[in-house]
């Protein structure tokens, strides 16, 4: 039987301590662990360590004994929250329905909330996504900075004068899309044929800059599905970048915006269209994040694969003759349970060869800002996923995600492959077009 919390005095200078915040937050959560050690083998840092602290079941075990105060030292829960992928692997893995993520989510929150003191790692994450990347005009600007850096080559001769890991970040960039790519789409794209809905596409903050032509794809293949893509301009970020980093006040203010921002057309709208898995995965959470207020955005949030696969779209599909890999993203498959849908509308492109990989489902080591924040495990976590896909041979690699499209396109370029990176909704518009 678990001991019950005790008490905690606040640290030194007044702020609450981790203990306390985790006996508050997620003590009772903590109990739905069983730890029958099922979720090991799931876990991308396990497997590479090795350790047991290193594992969900050993997480949720430090989270327990701060709360219950059978442990003193914190820092080693602090560390480990943070070395946690958060990829959701041991959800799908779990018996008892542990909700993990949301557990991992508090933690960091907790561990941020008591520090008494940010670092400069820290104050720069923060920074970046308080200021810059949920804010599109200075992030625009940003993109456009590092545009020029690229068009002038000063990106490799960066990569040769900058501290090894910096110049390891400059080679997980995608090349940045010309402006065309990078513009606002129209705010009504009406359906081609007989009108079957109408439907509002999300277009999240990274998504536009990086992968304009995806949420391009995903406008033109719904049309052509018939439905009207509506384009609500006061949509912005969906938090979920400031929820992995700690920052949960700050991503439920950001939630509370689309809330509004979809509040006028959510009742004439079949769904709310996401392209990327992060943001449909945080965009589910909106409810659980602000209320009932972020309930109806919750329930109408549908990714653009399991969308087209639900309603069963008719497309005039035109052959690609290619081998193609499909690599699932974490928050697709585990943490909203997507993974049929994407193969299926894959194997309804004429010609197109569909092959099989080892462990799909196992994480790439992007996980967000992690391989930023976690170079070294990152590659590690990656490695093994590479050497899949190299075995595979496949023509073009299909994810739905950015951060999982921009890791494994560096993974397959340091490796020499020259596989491209895509998203299925790309290939669907390809296929597709007139």
């Amino acid at each position: 039987m678990s001991a019950s919390p005790k008490k905690h005095p606040p640290t030194s200078g007044g702020a609450p301590s981790l203990a306390s915040l985790l006996e508050r937050d997620l003590y009772t959560d903590s109990l739905d662990c069983v730890h029958c050690g099922l979720c090991l083998m799931s876990c991308p840092t396990y497997r590479v360590t090795g350790r047991e602290t290193a594992s969900p079941r050993g997480r949720i075990y430090l989270m327990r004994g701060l709360a219950e105060g059978r442990l003193e030292d914190s820092s080693l829960l602090e560390e480990e929250a943070f070395v946690c992928l958060g990829c959701r692997a041991c959800e799908t893995a779990c018996p008892s329905g542990v909700r993990y993520g949301q557990m991992l989510e508090h933690t960091r929150a907790a561990v941020r909330s008591s520090q008494q003191g940010a670092g400069l790692a820290i104050w720069i994450e923060r920074f970046a996504l308080r200021q810059i990347v949920p804010r599109p005009g200075r992030l625009w600007l940003m993109v456009g900075l590092l545009a020029i850096v690229q068009w002038l080559r000063l990106d490799r001769l960066g990569a040769l004068v900058l501290p090894r890991r910096l110049a390891n970040m400059t080679k997980l960039l995608p090349s940045i899309p010309p402006a065309a790519e990078r513009r606002r789409m129209p705010p009504l794209t009406s359906a081609i044929g007989p009108r079957k809905g109408r439907v509002a596409l999300f277009e999240g903050c990274v998504m536009p800059e990086f992968f304009g032509r995806v949420n391009d794809a995903a406008r033109l293949v719904l049309s052509r599905a018939g439905y009207d893509v509506i384009v609500p301009r006061s949509q912005g970020c969906c938090g979920a970048l400031q929820a992995h980093g700690g920052d949960l006040a700050f991503a439920h203010e950001l939630a509370e915006k689309n809330a509004h921002a979809f509040d006028a057309e959510i009742g004439e709208l079949d769904a709310i269209i996401v392209t990327s898995a992060g943001c449909s995965a945080a965009l589910r959470e909106t409810e659980n994040w602000i209320g009932e207020v972020g309930g109806a955005v919750a329930a109408g949030v549908r990714d653009v694969l399991e969308f087209l696969d639900e309603v069963d779209c008719e497309l005039d599909l035109k052959p690609i003759a290619m081998r193609v890999c499909y690599d699932d993203p974490c928050h697709l498959i585990h943490a909203q349970g997507i993974a049929a849908a994407p193969r299926r509308l894959l194997e309804t492109i004429p010609e197109l060869e569909l092959v099989a990989h080892r462990n799909p489902e196992v994480c790439c080591g992007a996980a967000g800002i992690y391989n930023l924040t976690q170079p070294e495990m990152s590659k590690q976590v990656l490695s093994p996923k590479i050497d899949a896909l190299v075995d595979a041979d496949p023509e073009i690699v299909a994810t739905a995600n950015p951060g999982c499209a921009m890791q494994l396109a560096a993974g397959l370029a340091e490796r020499g492959i020259e596989a491209a990176v895509v998203h299925p909704i790309e290939l669907l518009e390809r296929s597709s077009r007139p």
